[in-house]
């Protein structure tokens, strides 16, 4: 099955109506478990989307001359 191209907001916004439709508890055992493994795969593709935005924030620092210079965000330290 081929993957399909999903914004993040799409794939959350079908997250949470797989969600919703488990919660209600109206499927069948077999429903069930192919929703759960939908909602496995969409949090999944959410998780390396944001993973990877994380990865392109930058913090704007002042340079020197007091223009605008950007450094990539440090990751933060655990004590």
């Amino acid at each position: 099955m081929a993957e399909k191209k999903m914004s993040f907001e799409q794939a959350a916004s079908r997250l949470e109506e797989v969600v919703r439709q488990m919660e209600q508890g109206e499927t069948s055992l077999e429903e069930s478990m192919a929703l759960f493994e939908e909602g496995a795969a969409l949090m999944k593709k959410c998780t390396a989307l944001l993973d990877k935005a994380e990865q392109k924030v930058c913090k704007l620092t002042a340079g020197p001359d007091g223009k605008p210079v950007e450094t990539p965000m440090e990751k933060e330290q655990t004590v």
